[in-house]
């Protein structure tokens, strides 16, 4: 049993709303949201000029277990993701061995039971040397498939370079397939041009010409035509580019959409100037690109093109990053600042709140079918996250929690601070301190 906690005087922050009231939390849910008389039984958190978010859902994290943990795990991930305010998150299949079976992604789950501070959710992989036993899956009980990420083991695996594997997946997927949307052909030819005048020693630069505009949107056009052909339900992971935007629908409430997609935070806070100053410590594929797209995302996401943020957490070793352009690896750690992020940017007057919790924590819920997450309503999961909007910090060496030990946001002051996260009724994150008795849950779709 959890105990009991009340939250005063905060201002809560959902479906479109900020309301400052009290909420009491019990067993692990939200059992009542409104004016409460202080409660001898309960842990009392005073919430008086802070805000109260559902708790983030992360939709696209690399936590590295099994097989990749030098990098990162499944605890120390979740723990900076907790940090950062997210309670729950859909991991990957890209780690080692890759997700190509219902076997392993089971063993994913147990892992994530006895380690992840945060609430978890594993992606199915797909790829041409397993699509047949996919298809042969009552994929109605997946969460999700995708490629992402299986690029790295093996040429060919994205499906995006094979119109005949992603036919045969739309034509029989019942799940949500999320695709990694860039042509192979087109990068490979332009990483051949850029060899050919830079040797190996290719300036970091050129990274979003050679991961270029033309490679993402063809990729995405394609797969959106096949989806729509098929009824299939699409979801494109991490636009980078602006004119990819204008590809997608804002015209039906997103529950009826059939294709979606994302933005990550990092295409919205960095653009191509800042590989001077950072190099390969921003290489992400796909590739940070033009100052006009990350505006144009950015839009997107306000005008509902965009459905959701996530932050294609992906941590490597300082060492794997600090290589020339063809061997530094690509990703970046970003879970534990995600928040920080948007909530810096209505700092500066781009987003509302509001919008902010419809975009990370409502609207994941809704596109993956999360059951009683990602709102803050009467018997849904005490997921919560609480925030200061007026104490500025400064990411360090010394707060990172991250496994790699680094970031690319190193020196950067926040305006705002998360302060509490709670996790299924658990205070599991309480001004820097952590208490890990209880861990998180493999959350229920519907």
């Amino acid at each position: 049993m959890t105990e009991r906690t009340l939250i005063k005087n905060i201002s809560i922050i959902n479906e479109g709303q900020i309301i400052v009231t009290d909420l009491l939390i019990h067993n692990g849910l939200i059992q009542k949201i409104g004016q409460l008389n202080d409660d001898i039984n309960a842990k009392i958190i005073d919430g008086t000029g802070k805000y109260l978010f559902p708790g983030i859902i992360d939709g696209q994290v690399h936590f590295r277990e099994p097989g990749l943990t030098h990098k990162g795990n499944l605890y120390t991930e979740s723990k900076a993701a907790v940090a950062g305010g997210v309670t729950s998150f859909i991991d990957m299949p890209n780690t080692f061995p890759n997700v190509l079976s219902i076997e392993i992604l089971n063993e994913k789950y147990r892992i994530a039971s006895e380690q992840s501070l945060a609430n978890f959710g594993f992606f199915l992989g797909v790829n041409g040397d397993n699509i047949d036993e996919v298809i042969k899956l009552d994929t109605t009980k997946l969460l999700g498939v995708s490629d992402d990420g299986l690029y790295f083991t093996k040429k060919g695996n994205l499906l995006a370079d094979n119109p005949e594997t992603m036919e045969k997946l739309f034509a029989n997927c019942k799940s949500i397939i999320a695709m990694h949307s860039e042509k192979e052909q087109i990068v490979e030819a332009n990483e051949n041009i850029y060899r050919e005048k830079f040797g190996e020693n290719v300036p970091i630069e050129f990274h979003p010409l050679i991961r270029s505009e033309k490679a993402c949107y063809e990729a995405t056009k394609r797969a959106i035509d096949l989806a729509n052909k098929h009824n299939a339900r699409l979801h494109i992971l991490h636009l980078t580019t602006e004119a990819e935007t204008h590809l997608f629908r804002n015209d039906i409430p997103l529950q009826e959409k059939n294709i979606t997609t994302e933005v990550s935070v990092h295409h919205l806070w960095f653009s191509d100037k800042d590989y001077k100053r950072l190099g390969t410590l921003i290489k992400w594929n796909p590739a940070i690109k033009t100052e006009v797209d990350k505006i144009g995302l950015f839009n997107a996401l306000l005008d509902d093109k965009i459905d959701i943020i996530t932050t294609d957490h992906a941590p490597h070793t300082f060492e794997e990053k600090q290589k020339t352009y063809f061997e530094s690896m690509s990703g970046g750690p970003m879970v534990q600042h995600s928040l920080n992020i948007m909530l810096e940017f209505y700092k500066q007057g781009l987003i509302s709140l509001e919008i902010i919790a419809e975009k990370m924590c409502h609207n994941p819920a809704t596109l993956y079918r999360i059951e009683k997450r990602g709102f803050i309503r009467e018997g849904y999961f005490a997921d919560l996250v609480i925030v200061d909007l007026n104490t500025s910090w400064t990411v360090s060496k010394e707060n990172i929690l991250y496994k790699c030990g680094w970031s690319p946001l190193e020196g950067t002051t926040f305006q705002t601070k998360v302060t509490h996260t709670i996790v299924n009724g658990n205070l599991v994150y309480d001004n820097g301190v952590f208490n890990e008795k209880t861990k998180g849950q493999a959350f229920s779709t519907r």
